[in-house]
């Protein structure tokens, strides 16, 4: 099973949508990977807005999981609308770029956040990004002329999900206008968010990223749905520790654990479906289905598949100790425990 996490790490790292498909029932537990027109497949298949469903067939259950890549917001300008912009948006789960023209803003060092800053022509951008229909695109550059250079970029490739341009409202009118008068498809020009943000009054260069961060939440959470959404781990964009989880999976070799998935829920629980959780052989765990007795408890029974091999159903009951404890979360969730082999382990009973 790890070269397959291997191969989904991987695909995500180059943007690519993949399907997990855990097959579970008579005693044995198997994977299945599906990428590209094989996902599609899956997606055109179902016809459902669930990022995780489960069908059920005699004593066979077929656990279904979409993973989408981290989503990557492309800043274009390293002036200090920029800064402030790329650390927040890394805390909202993006994977930064930035590009800016000039060797002093794009600077390692001035974007600590960013996992790459590019130094290049704004004219030229064309040439050294790869602009995906799931990107969000922020141009903030420091002049109209380097910012109709990038507004040209996006429009003559693929145009991403999101694609905001700063601007005075007259000056994007004119703009707007001259990329039509251009030949650029007018749909594309009007699905521009310019002048970008929400309109809250912003002032200062924090009050305005505040602003454009508002906006791009806003239009990411529409996307929940099985066409544009994904697990939990990718409606998000997987976070740091969910990257954690994911190279463990695939890289850890030496060492035997436990993966805990959360594959349905009941009422108010702290994780959504999707959600996952690595118990360790020394016990130390990576990411976590919400905490508390019922984390602790679940951990437990991974103890013991670790020990023992094979998988598990177990649902967890929260209710009680929401009551307890004063706490918000008190539904159920089922989740499914099932034993990580070192790779150089044999199969065992578990038969993956």
């Amino acid at each position: 099973m790890r070269y397959m996490y291997a191969q989904l790490l991987q695909g995500l790292k180059h943007g690519e949508e993949t399907i997990l498909v855990t097959t579970c029932g008579a005693g044995s537990i198997a994977h299945t990977l599906h990428s590209g027109d094989a996902a599609s497949g899956w997606t055109n298949k179902r016809g459902s807005e669930d990022s995780l469903y489960i069908e059920k067939n005699g004593p066979q259950t077929m656990i279904v999981e979409r993973f989408l890549p981290k989503s990557r917001m492309f800043i274009f300008g390293g002036g200090h609308i920029a800064v402030p912009l790329a650390h927040i948006a890394s805390m909202l789960g993006f994977d930064v770029v930035v590009y800016d023209d000039r060797p002093a803003f794009a600077d390692k060092e001035r974007f600590p956040d960013a996992s790459e800053v590019i130094c290049e022509s704004f004219k030229n951008a064309a040439a050294f990004v790869d602009i995906r229909p799931s990107d969000y695109v922020v141009i903030v550059t420091r002049g109209h002329k380097h910012d109709e250079d990038c507004l040209k970029t996006i429009l003559s490739g693929k145009f991403p999900y999101y694609a905001g341009m700063i601007g005075s409202r007259r000056r994007v009118s004119i703009v707007r206008r001259q990329m039509k008068d251009e030949g650029f498809d007018p749909e594309l020009v009007d699905r521009l968010h310019s002048p970008i943000g929400l309109a809250i009054g912003a002032v200062t260069p924090e009050e305005i990223v505040i602003s454009i961060l508002a906006e791009v939440v806003k239009e990411r959470r529409m996307k929940f749905s099985w066409d544009d959404g994904g697990s939990a781990m990718a409606r998000s964009g997987a976070s740091c520790a969910d990257m954690e989880l994911l190279e463990w999976l695939a890289l850890a070799d030496d060492e035997t654990g436990a993966l805990v998935t959360v594959i349905s829920t009941d009422g108010s629980t702290p994780r959504e479906a999707g959600a996952k959780m690595v118990v360790k052989s020394g016990g130390d765990a990576i990411g976590g289905i919400g905490g508390g007795c019922a984390e602790a408890d679940v951990t437990r029974d991974a103890r013991d598949i670790i020990k023992n091999g094979g998988f598990v159903f177990k649902t967890v009951d929260m209710t009680d100790s929401a009551d307890e404890n004063g706490m918000v979360c008190g539904g159920k969730m089922t989740v499914l425990i099932e034993r990580i082999e070192r790779a150089s382990a044999k199969l065992g009973a578990s038969g993956i």
